[in-house]
């Protein structure tokens, strides 16, 4: 069962948004202070699966978490992103907007989502080159 069609299954997951087509879900245990995933309502595995209806309902949601982030959290800053398929990173195959306010004191600050891509290490090999 999906924990994300079905987010009561997780004791430690609140929905503190919602529309008709999608929910703001956090962890009371978060890595990040402040941070979610906006998820549809229904199962879609990724972003590209979103129906316009769900779509519309996601910017319309995102307005209302930027707000309710604003207000409680202070951020300095904020991340938005998707993850699409494992070697994107996805881990849990229900499409899933993250949602993560950044504030000024971080380590990390400053290092936005294409930092850790942008290493030499990332680099692919091509044809025998770097590129």
């Amino acid at each position: 069962m999906c924990e994300y069609c079905k987010p009561e299954i997780r004791s430690d997951q609140n929905i503190i948004l919602e529309n008709e087509h999608c929910m703001f879900l956090q962890l009371n245990e978060q890595d990040i202070e402040g941070s979610g995933i906006i998820v549809p309502r229904q199962h879609r595995e990724t972003v590209f699966d979103l129906t316009q209806d769900e779509w519309n309902a996601t910017y319309q949601l995102l307005q209302e978490v930027k707000s309710y982030m604003d207000e409680r959290y202070q951020p300095d800053g904020y991340n938005v992103g998707w993850n699409c398929g494992e070697i994107g990173g996805q881990h849990v195959f229900h499409a899933h907007m993250h949602v993560l306010p950044r504030y000024a004191d971080e380590p990390m600050a400053g290092k936005g989502i294409r930092y850790l891509f942008k290493s030499k290490e990332n680099r692919r090999k091509t044809k025998g080159k770097l590129t």
